[in-house]
């Protein structure tokens, strides 16, 4: 089973492009918009499993320059028994 999670980036003043970009071209991030609001930038982040998520963010997405904060929100499917 497949683990997403949203990564919400607050960025330097004037990188949310450029952050955008870099982190468009890390193997698992599935979509990334440049949005306003108190975050800059969102991604869609998708693994195998919980803990390579965890590895893809604190290893590679953590270190594009041009980040202040991050914060991971984790997605769960839920099943309607309608």
């Amino acid at each position: 089973m497949t683990v997403s999670a949203y990564v919400l980036i607050q960025t330097e003043m004037d990188k949310a492009a450029a952050v955008a970009g870099a982190i468009s071209e890390i193997e698992g991030v599935v979509a990334v918009d440049v949005v306003t609001g108190p975050y800059d930038v969102i991604a869609k982040t998708s693994a195998d499993t919980m803990d390579e998520l965890g590895k893809m963010v604190v290893s590679q997405v953590q270190k594009v320059p041009g980040i202040n904060r991050r914060s991971e929100e984790h997605t769960s499917e839920l099943q309607s028994q309608f």
